[in-house]
């Protein structure tokens, strides 16, 4: 979700003091009863080992102890509590264990803000690791719990199919939770060194000065690191976080924010997040394999110049839940050369029956604010009355996308939606809508879903005509990121089974707890 100007402006004053610490805002906002946000320290404390011994523990039941840099906090369904550190400095190792579930307490914090240049990093700096093994639960006790992973540190959470990696609620640990369970913890906030578009006054982008504070968090993001390396992030599924800290200042499932192309993120859920699924502000970063069911807000939102690709993708959401299933923004110093321009490809985005976005008459997606959404071989459908694509803004109609014209670009998508496939917003008409659909004879705009369960193409989806993605303008590692494929849509058939055996809260998966 966008932040108020007069909020976000309170904010960037704060990175002219980032030097020193004296950022106020959500500094002042302590979790109840479980902990608060930690000052940085004067000087980088030394690392721990790079390769922790996993301690042994007995079979059934609660573990005895906990590895070496957790406090053991009790138990919880029959298992110890180990609880992360407030500030992960050097490298920390999350092992999977038996009898051991994880949780965090406060803004649990992956190193200390190195600031926007690796070559000449902020003095007060720490660097953090954060190491997430396959198998293991980490959850947080209330919506101020959650995980900060600042510039110039790194998380590495890597799960497999059949062991993702969850983090989730207290509740959900207790198994109280149903399907409207939302923010119930905090979430993950990922912030790197790429450009991005919020800028001070004055100052244009690309530029090293063009630092934010994200939201629900004192952490700062951007730089001028395209390739910047925040982790990798594999088999990750986020459930029932989400916060709002202050009006207009939320915490979403995963904030990705100034992340760079070097990072990977893929295979990644989020279920019932409070506000967005996942929000992207600025930054390079590509997603690929992407779930997200039952947000409340939007499922993907995206800002402040982020220049990536996210590929492989399903939006399903929850009835009675959910507003756009992508909010496409492009706010801060755009100029007519940087502004968020990414490419989508091969989405499948479900708006279901009586959710918000019929009240409020939102559509399966929205471009507005001068974002030029490059979008290919996808698939949009709703049965709530809204239509399947809303421009908005003059400025989203002219910037230049990647492929030789202006504004929003599609080809080879399947539109089923029984509020209209078009709506323009002042000064936009639905006529400058349609134009964008017919620039390409491969977009379906009136056509009738076959899906199955919601998700997996039918006939009418697999009767498209998969587009191959110009390189066009495209930078390089948007173009060494996308997939080829033959067909629309996000699964092919039934035979597909990308998403299957870490997922939950799809038809034929199972439900989220």
């Amino acid at each position: 979700m966008l932040t108020k100007n007069n909020f976000r402006a309170a904010l960037l004053g704060c990175a002219a003091v980032a030097l020193l610490g004296a950022c106020s805002g959500a500094d002042g906002v302590a979790s109840p009863g479980v902990g608060a946000f930690v000052p940085s320290p004067t000087a980088p404390a030394p690392a721990p080992p790079t390769t922790p011994t996993t301690p042994t523990t007995p079979t059934g039941g609660p573990a005895a102890d906990c590895p070496a840099d957790f406090e053991n906090i009790g138990t919880v369904s029959d298992q110890r509590i180990c609880q992360l550190p407030t500030t992960i400095r050097g490298n920390l190792v999350v092992p999977k264990r038996d009898g051991t579930i994880y949780s965090v307490s406060g803004q649990t914090r992956v190193g200390i803000d190195l600031g926007p240049d690796p070559a000449n990093p902020f003095t007060t700096g720490v660097r953090g690791v954060l190491t997430i093994e396959p198998g293991v639960t980490i959850f947080g006790n209330s919506g101020l719990d959650y995980i900060v992973v600042n510039r110039g540190s790194q998380i590495f959470a890597e799960g497999t199919a059949s062991e993702p990696i969850i983090m989730t609620s207290r509740q959900s640990v207790d198994r109280v939770t149903n399907e409207n369970s939302i923010g119930q913890w905090g979430g993950v906030v990922i912030n790197g060194r790429a450009p991005t578009s919020d800028c001070p006054t004055g100052i244009l982008p690309p530029s090293i000065d063009c630092v934010a504070q994200v939201e629900g968090s004192n952490a700062l993001y951007g730089g001028l690191i395209d390739a910047d390396n925040s982790g990798r992030i594999r088999y990750l599924r986020v459930m029932h976080s989400g916060f709002t800290i202050s009006p207009n200042n939320e915490l979403n499932g995963i904030t990705f924010a100034g992340v760079g192309s070097g990072t990977v993120a893929e295979h990644i859920q989020v279920h019932n997040s409070s506000d967005d699924g996942i929000e992207i502000f600025g930054g390079t970063v590509n997603l690929k394999y992407i779930v997200l069911t039952g947000n409340d807000d939007d499922s993907f939102d995206t800002d402040s110049g982020w220049r990536g690709a996210a590929q492989f993708g399903i939006v399903y959401q929850r009835t009675g839940g959910g507003d756009y299933g992508f909010e496409t923004s492009s706010r801060g110093n755009n100029t007519a050369t940087f502004y968020t321009r990414p490419v989508y490809a091969n989405w499948t985005i479900n708006q279901r029956s009586q959710n918000t976005a019929a009240q409020q008459k939102r559509a399966a997606i929205v471009h507005n604010s001068g974002h030029v959404g490059q979008v290919f071989n996808s698939v949009l459908t709703s049965n709530n009355g809204v239509q399947c694509l809303q421009v908005a803004g003059a400025s989203t109609l002219t910037n230049p996308n990647a492929f030789g014209g202006t504004g929003p670009y599609y080809r080879s998508v399947h539109m089923s939606c029984d509020g209209g496939s078009v709506l323009g917003s002042s000064p936009v008409t639905n006529a400058d809508v349609d134009a964008i659909l017919d620039a390409d004879t491969n977009n379906v705009k009136a056509g009738t879903s076959s899906l199955v369960n919601g998700f997996i193409n039918g006939s009418n989806e697999n009767a498209v005509i998969a587009a191959t993605i110009p390189n066009g303008d495209l930078p390089v590692a948007v173009r060494n990121f996308l997939t080829p494929v033959d067909y629309i849509g996000a699964v092919r058939d039934a035979n597909d089974t990308w998403y299957q055996g870490w997922t939950c809260g799809l038809p034929t998966t199972p439900s989220c707890h």
